[in-house]
C-alpha cells in the first residue's frame, strides 16, 4: 500500500465530506461569533492535546479575528506562576483544570466558547464546557462524534463535550482518529486538517457577516510583513487585559 497516496485520497474525502454534511453547523457557529465580535465579545478557544491546534486556528493567527483568546493546560505555570515540576501532564482529564486555567482569564458576559477535542470526554474539557454553560455564553464544539459516542465520559457528571453544545461540528474523524489500516495498526491521524478547515470556514462565516454588516473585521495581519505590528497592535489595544499577546 502506498500510505501517502492513500493519505491524501482520504484527507480529501473527509475535507470534502466536512464541507457537504456540516456546513449549516459551521455557518450557526460562524454568526455566534460574529454577533459575540459585534457585542464587543472575545472569542475564547480551549483544546488539549492535539486539539491546542485547534485552539491555535482560532486565536492569534494571521488572517483571523484579533478578539480571540487561547485557553491552555499551562497557563497555571505560564499565568499563575505555579512550578514547572507540579504541572501534571494528565491534568486535560482532571476537571479541577478548568476552574485553575479559567481563573486565570477575564470572560465577560458577551464572550463565547469553542471547545475542541477529539474524544469529547476528558474531565478538564468537559467541566471548561459546564463552566461556559454556567455562565450563559454561547458553546461551539468541535469534536469526533465517531469517537465520541463510543466512549464513557471521564467527567463525573457522565457527560460528553458535545452534549453541552449549542453548536456541534463533526469533524469526521473515526474512533481513535487514525485512518489507514495497516499490519501494524491504525496510522495517520485525521483530526488536526478536517478541525483545522472547520474553524478557518467559520472565522470565514463570521467575518463574511461583520462586513455585511458594515462592521469592519478587527483581524491580524501576519507579523511578518510591512506594516503588521502598527495594524495589530491597535486593534489588540481595544481588548487589553483580555486577549493573550504572542506566543506564550
Amino acid at each position: 500500500m502506498d500510505l501517502v497516496t492513500a493519505f491524501a485520497a482520504e484527507a480529501r474525502g473527509r475535507l470534502d465530506g466536512l464541507v457537504a454534511g456540516q456546513l449549516p453547523a459551521i455557518r450557526r457557529a460562524g454568526r455566534l461569533i460574529a454577533d459575540s465580535v459585534r457585542a464587543g465579545g472575545v472569542v475564547q478557544a480551549y483544546g488539549t492535546g492535539h486539539s491546542e491546534a485547534v485552539a491555535l486556528e482560532v486565536a492569534g493567527r494571521a488572517g483571523g479575528l484579533i478578539p480571540t483568546n487561547r485557553l491552555t493546560l499551562r497557563d497555571p505555570v505560564v499565568l499563575g506562576g505555579s512550578s514547572p515540576a507540579d504541572f501534571d501532564p494528565l491534568a486535560e482529564r482532571d476537571p479541577q483544570t478548568a476552574h485553575q486555567v479559567l481563573a486565570l482569564h477575564r470572560i465577560e458576559p458577551t464572550d463565547i466558547f469553542v471547545i475542541a477535542s477529539n474524544s469529547g470526554g476528558n474531565g478538564s474539557t468537559v467541566e471548561m464546557a459546564r463552566l461556559a454553560k454556567e455562565r450563559s455564553l454561547p458553546l461551539i464544539v468541535i469534536t469526533s462524534l465517531a469517537h465520541t459516542r463510543a466512549i464513557s465520559s471521564r467527567h463525573p457528571s457522565g457527560l460528553r463535550l458535545f452534549e453541552l453544545a449549542d453548536v456541534v461540528i463533526d469533524n469526521l474523524a473515526p474512533f481513535g482518529d487514525a485512518v489507514l489500516e495497516t499490519e501494524h495498526g491504525p496510522v495517520c491521524g485525521i483530526s488536526s486538517i478536517t478541525s483545522a478547515l472547520a474553524v478557518q470556514l467559520m472565522i470565514a462565516e463570521a467575518i463574511g457577516l461583520l462586513s455585511a454588516a458594515g462592521t469592519i473585521p478587527p483581524t491580524y495581519l501576519s507579523a511578518n510583513i510591512p506594516g503588521a505590528d502598527a495594524h495589530n497592535d491597535a486593534l489588540v489595544a481595544r481588548y487589553a487585559g483580555r486577549i493573550r499577546i504572542g506566543a506564550l
